[in-house]
């Protein structure tokens, strides 16, 4: 009774987390676009803002909240669902709409989506036997995808896309031992994937 209480319990509990994912993750997306225009070690007034992301190569500042949108929409959908993930990035690429520079809107919306429904195809079939494998597998694939759509176009060039990539990378790899901890704590509740 008592771990049946606190599974029930945990239920509750998964759901205000995934809330707490989805809002997260919705916010990624006009933070990113903020950082972009206003915080990094370097910014001009023809271009973005960036940061340093390993010695000699620099990135935009929008990596750090790009690489936590595509985990954080992973968490979503173990929390919440499929179909909420699924609306999550469309309701993320509409915010991206109403938050973003205008011009980079096209650019953040068309790399927003592209990136996350990439991430979701990846992620969906690996995620329920190898959590770890399936968040950065399909973070990689997201990051490369997003990189490449956002910066052609808003910037018209490929300038920054081994910094954007690198950039991104940092944050899941960064990512991998808290989800570790969460799979863990799943297992040890007897919580499994929405």
């Amino acid at each position: 009774m008592k771990d049946q209480n606190k599974r029930q319990a945990f239920k509750t509990q998964g759901g205000w987390e995934g809330c707490l994912y989805l809002f997260g993750f919705v916010m990624t997306i006009p933070a990113a676009n903020w950082f972009v225009e206003h915080v990094g070690t370097v910014c001009s007034d023809s271009g973005p803002c960036l940061i340093p992301v390993a010695p000699g190569l620099m990135a935009p500042s929008g990596v750090i909240m790009i690489g936590l949108a595509l985990i954080l929409r992973d968490l979503v959908q173990r929390r919440l669902g499929t179909k909420t993930a699924i609306f999550s990035i469309i309701a993320g690429a509409l915010i991206s709409a109403f938050f973003a520079n205008p011009a980079l809107v096209i650019a953040s919306i068309l790399a927003f989506l592209l990136s996350e429904f990439a991430d979701f195809l990846v992620y969906t079939p690996l995620q329920r036997r190898r959590l770890i494998l399936a968040v950065f597998a399909s973070g990689c694939v997201g990051l490369v995808i997003d990189s490449v759509v956002f910066l052609y176009l808003a910037f018209g060039n490929l300038e920054f896309l081994y910094g954007q990539i690198i950039g991104k990378t940092w944050v899941i790899i960064l990512s991998l031992p808290a989800i570790f901890w969460f799979r863990n704590r799943d297992e040890r509740l007897g919580i499994e994937p929405a």
